[in-house]
């Protein structure tokens, strides 16, 4: 599968073109044929990676065909993650449930290169059970890709409805709902027009020029 790109992610990004480190590329070449699930974050609990973990080994068990990788940007081991989180329960959980292959933890990524893997990819994930702002919702809808959420207030007021919502703690509705967007190309479809029509309300060009408008109407008060 391949994700349209519509190049709304230029507003988005600092982009820089050099290529990704070989390492990440090789990483990322590996993955040529799956679907593949992006989760922008570094490891910490709120993150909710456990559910993710646990629907992918269950989307690997339901549909034994498709190949399926979940790519991280950042490694599920001890001292890879800034803070004090401890990734061995996460770690423990890919042996468990033999999704090593199926997981590709690609490390930390510069920011200005970060649009090169959400383009890679065909769908984005988020698990987490508490969140800010969401800014990566923002990135994935500008670079094309449909939306699979924890169902949080935040996460549908971001999206507003170019994404598919799943109980945050429920492996189980996840997978079901990653598996309805691999399924449906129509849906697919709809989510990622969506995506890229919401993301205009996140301009910063238009955020400044709104700003500059306050600016000069209180000025000439």
């Amino acid at each position: 599968m391949a994700a349209l790109h519509h190049g709304f992610d230029r507003e988005f990004f600092l982009r820089d073109e050099t290529p990704l480190h070989p390492a990440i590329m090789a990483k990322i070449e590996k993955t040529e044929g799956a679907v593949r699930l992006l989760f922008v974050s570094h490891y910490n609990y709120y993150r909710n990676f456990e559910t993710l973990l646990r629907a992918v080994a269950l989307l690997k068990q339901r549909s034994p065909a498709k190949k399926i990788r979940l790519l991280l940007t950042c490694e599920l081991a001890p001292g890879k993650n800034p803070g004090s989180y401890r990734t061995e329960e996460a770690s423990d959980l890919l042996q468990e449930s033999q999704i090593e292959e199926e997981v590709v933890q690609l490390g930390m990524i510069p920011y200005p290169q970060l649009h090169r893997v959400y383009r890679a990819c065909d769908f984005y994930v988020t698990p987490a059970y508490t969140e800010t702002f969401a800014h990566p919702l923002v990135e994935a809808m500008a670079c094309g890709l449909p939306i699979v959420a924890s169902d949080l207030a935040v996460h549908r007021e971001i999206t507003n409805g170019a994404a598919l919502f799943f109980g945050k703690f429920s492996p189980a509705d996840l997978a079901d709902k990653v598996t309805q967007l691999m399924n449906s190309g129509s849906l697919a479809s709809d989510l990622r027009e969506r995506g890229l029509q919401q993301v205009r309300n996140f301009s910063w060009r238009e955020h400044a020029k709104q700003l500059l408008e306050m600016a000069r109407s209180m000025a000439s008060q």
